[in-house]
């Protein structure tokens, strides 16, 4: 049972990040820092370039991938959970960082929640 809740997770967390960053990069959410409609204009919220934004799309998607992979192949676990875990982190930090209200950092709390009971699934 451990192992089907295990593969949930990881699709959950992975598919989540992927669907952001790929499909909903350029779409509203009411998860977005500051007052951003899209991805590039919640990274200049947070006073980040375009280049940053780019940089952490292209690991946030290979560690999701990773995660992904990590389900037949289990080495690779322990590496995107770090990854994950250090990005939600941040991600969590940047909306302090702009004083956005907590909920808006719930998403990241979530995904680093859930990319941690993997280890202990």
């Amino acid at each position: 049972m451990g192992q089907y809740i295990d593969i949930i997770l990881k699709l959950i967390v992975s598919l989540s990040i992927l669907n952001v960053w790929l499909i909903r990069a350029n779409k509203p959410s009411e998860y977005r820092g500051g007052n951003a409609s899209t991805i590039k204009e919640e990274f200049a919220a947070y006073g980040l370039s375009e280049t940053t934004m780019k940089l952490v799309g292209f690991v946030k998607c290979v560690l999701a991938l990773l995660l992904l992979v990590s389900i037949p192949y289990q080495p690779l676990e322990i590496f995107a959970v770090a990854g994950i875990c250090a990005t939600m982190l941040g991600a969590i930090g940047m909306h302090f960082k702009i004083n956005d209200e907590p909920m808006k950092s719930m998403p990241a709390a979530v995904f680093f929640v859930l990319t941690l009971l993997t280890l202990f699934i």
